[in-house]
């Protein structure tokens, strides 16, 4: 048996689904660069989504109870995902992870929101605050040639289902405290959904340099918004 590749899979994902896809800026898709993808996130399915939108592998980063829940994990693993580590050693292992990735060139993507929008489900064109991992992470990188491309899932039909009880989740993970609100995680299957590339913002050596001075918290601040203000604008206009 010929095991599928991560992107064979999301599209054969995307199949059995029915999810209907339309793409919007493909060309700003930066074709040779190293790229960090960052993107809002409300389903299950936003990873395969992104790399069947980009046909290419995404190594995304996907949170710390996914790699522990059956089911949950054996798929992560088939999308090539790296799980976040226990709380204590989130920071240094994703960053290990991810510099290692970017540096063999290969795509990783980050979903800013974290654990909120899955577990409690927003209206599908509302952003919650990004966290800045992800900036540190591109500015700290000792890479060269990085794009952050910004993306934004604009869903405009979909069904939502209960995936299993909060307190199943707890089992797994004790340490998330959003699995301790009693109800339902949800499951997100779009129907019809939009895929907005924004404009790659570029990291270049004056921006690493400027984060190694003594305002880097306040540079990782400004990159954050910048991709949150992106992502929102380009949601906003896909629901005009």
């Amino acid at each position: 048996m010929i095991l599928e590749t991560p992107l064979q899979l999301s599209r054969r994902v995307l199949g059995a689904v029915g999810t209907r896809v339309s793409l919007h800026n493909c060309e700003r898709i930066p074709p040779t660069s190293r790229i960090l993808v960052v993107s809002n996130h409300r389903s299950l399915l936003d990873a395969p989504l992104l790399m069947a939108a980009m046909n290419r592998p995404v190594r995304f980063a996907c949170h710390y109870y996914m790699s522990r829940v059956p089911l949950l994990r054996e798929m992560v693993s088939a999308m090539g995902a790296f799980p976040l580590d226990a709380p204590r050693k989130r920071r240094r292992h994703f960053f290990q992870q991810s510099v290692e990735l970017l540096q063999s060139r290969q795509i990783v993507g980050v979903f800013p929101e974290g654990a909120q929008p899955m577990v409690q489900v927003k209206a599908a064109n509302q952003l919650s605050p990004f966290h800045r991992g992800f900036a540190h992470l591109a500015l700290r990188a000792p890479v060269s040639d990085l794009a952050i491309l910004p993306v934004a899932i604009a869903s405009t039909e979909e069904g939502r289902h209960n995936l299993a009880p909060l307190r199943l989740f707890s089992l797994f993970d004790p340490s998330e405290p959003l699995f301790n609100c009693g109800g339902w995680h949800s499951a997100i299957v779009y129907r019809q959904v939009q895929i907005l590339f924004g404009k790659p913002v570029w990291i270049n050596e004056d921006l690493q340099k400027q984060y190694r001075g003594r305002h880097g918290g306040s540079l990782a601040k400004e990159l954050t918004q910048t991709c949150w203000g992106q992502i929102a604008e380009l949601l906003r206009q896909s629901h005009h």
